[in-house]
């Protein structure tokens, strides 16, 4: 069953109601057989100061080289750091009774064209990660019921970062519809074997989370605290502000979430004014699509990086 196309409109009144209440690594993973690692960012790239900004792209219906079109026209530093491929899926073999690692259609289109989906974004310096999203089906992060199975999935996601040259794994707990085909409803331990089981993988790719769903409040099991292995986390409704209820420092945490194209630019810019003026090192952004969204992405990089963003088809 393939992904359902994100929509926020639920997660975003959530919010609202709510709200009036890391570097890319050369580690392989036995078992695939690992992509070669794309050539050197080039110094613009580098030479960019500020926060972490960060696009989500929904491979459904868009193109990941979107994320490598916009540039800082002071500097011509890229305006997105990281590129996230929404989604993946776990999803549920009900012969075998085990969670596995699915691709639809879309998601391995981009995988299986590395070279020129993935590719050209490393070598500007614009780290990929893949996001992996429950697919109602009953699988989720937070009900493997051994270590053993939690960390036969994390291996699965650790030999497709290695196999397809990616840069890292993104969680996000949504659309589980745990106790579905039979399954275990949420538990404690599940989500802390499985963190820790992929990091130990893949030491130097990033790890983030979408922080929403069962997964997201447990962390700690058995006196063992995942927080510290995830790169980032980031609130995950659009248009508000939401700090992270995780035991990251500032520079690692994006309160800040923001649709393109949905959210209007006053809200994008006075999002990431606060980013900067409350010293928040992550700016999250959702939908990134193939039109010409210079207004929107100019909105957050004058006051992320102090310059307005030039497109490039």
């Amino acid at each position: 069953m393939s992904n359902p196309v994100r929509t926020r409109v639920r997660t975003a009144a959530l919010a609202l109601s709510a709200a009036a209440a890391l570097a890319l690594g050369t580690t392989t993973t036995t078992g695939a057989t690992a992509a070669p690692a794309p050539g050197p960012a080039p110094a613009s790239a580098a030479a960019k100061q500020g926060p972490t900004s960060v696009a989500y792209i929904e491979v459904n219906n868009h193109s990941m080289l979107n994320a490598g079109k916009y540039t800082l026209a002071d500097g011509g530093g890229n305006a997105f750091d990281v590129a996230v491929i929404f989604a993946a899926n776990i999803n549920y073999d009900t012969g075998a009774k085990k969670a596995y690692l699915h691709f639809n259609e879309n998601v391995q289109r981009v995988l299986d064209n590395a070279a020129t989906e993935i590719r050209p974004l490393q070598q500007k310096g614009i780290k990929v990660v893949l996001s992996v999203l429950g697919n109602h089906q009953g699988a989720g992060f937070a009900n493997f019921t051994s270590q053993q199975t939690a960390s036969a999935f994390a291996k699965e996601m650790s030999d497709a970062v290695a196999k397809y040259g990616l840069d890292g794994i993104d969680f996000d707990d949504e659309y589980a519809e745990y106790g579905q085909n039979g399954t275990a409803q949420p538990n404690d331990s599940s989500f802390v074997h499985l963190v820790t089981a992929l990091r130990a993988n893949m030491p130097n790719k990033i790890i983030s989370l979408y922080n929403i769903g069962p997964a997201a409040s447990r962390l700690s099991y058995g006196g063992v605290d995942v927080s510290s292995k995830f790169d980032y986390a980031w609130n995950p409704y659009y248009g508000t502000w939401q700090v992270p209820g995780i035991g990251l420092p500032k520079s690692r945490l994006s309160p800040a979430a923001v649709e393109i194209g949905r959210t209007s630019p006053s809200t994008v810019a006075s999002l990431a004014r606060r980013t900067v003026d409350e010293g928040y090192g992550v700016y999250l952004t959702y939908n990134l699509d193939g039109s010409d969204r210079t207004a929107d992405v100019s909105a957050f990089t004058r006051e992320l990086y102090g310059s307005d963003a030039v497109y490039t088809p």
